[in-house]
């Protein structure tokens, strides 16, 4: 289905969502970063929060699909190359994949070890039902930190890809999703 959208910048509820996941993401990935060089309980509570906010930033994003699925997001700008309007669509994919993939995995993961997250204390979510494995929550906790590098990375490629769109290209990329500047 064509995008009929003509507006060129995404809606303020749509920038809300992207700013306040990338946030959350980066803070995730410092405090995981952090959990990883600390020793003893101070590991374990910094894990604790990296495992909550990864189950908001879940939310949230399943959040943000709703409400792209009810507002339709602004057409790529013209001048773009073929290749960078596949480029841009396939890291947009792999992002919603890795929100949703990342958390629900770590979940699986804390499921398989007898786990239950924390969610800052406030409240506490269980172990899913699916028995304890700890071999394969192990190979999970790992392939979660693969795909968390993974997802750094493109994140990475994202924002380079802004910046010369935005100060190269001069087609206003960075301000689709802000709500100032000229696009």
């Amino acid at each position: 289905m064509p995008n009929t959208n003509t507006n060129r910048r995404y809606s303020v509820g749509a920038m809300i969502f992207h700013w306040t996941i990338a946030i959350a993401v980066i803070v995730n990935w410092r405090i995981a970063e952090a959990a990883h060089h600390a020793q003893g309980a101070d590991r374990g509570a910094i894990f604790a929060n990296h495992k909550a906010l990864g189950i908001l930033i879940l939310a949230l994003t399943l959040g943000r699909l709703a409400w792209r699925w009810t507002h339709p997001v602004p057409p790529l700008p013209s001048d773009l190359a073929r290749w960078e309007q596949v480029l841009a669509r396939v890291v947009h994919v792999i992002f919603y994949v890795l929100l949703i993939a990342l958390p629900l995995g770590a979940w699986i993961a804390n499921s398989l070890t007898g786990r239950e997250i924390d969610m800052f204390g406030l409240f506490t979510i269980p172990p899913l039902p699916i028995g304890k494995n700890d071999a394969l929550g192990s190979a999970l906790f790992s392939a979660h930190g693969t795909g968390g590098s993974i997802f750094i990375y493109l994140i990475g490629l994202h924002i380079l890809g802004a910046l010369k769109h935005t100060f190269f290209d001069r087609n206003g990329g960075i301000f689709r999703m802000l709500p100032f500047g000229k696009v």
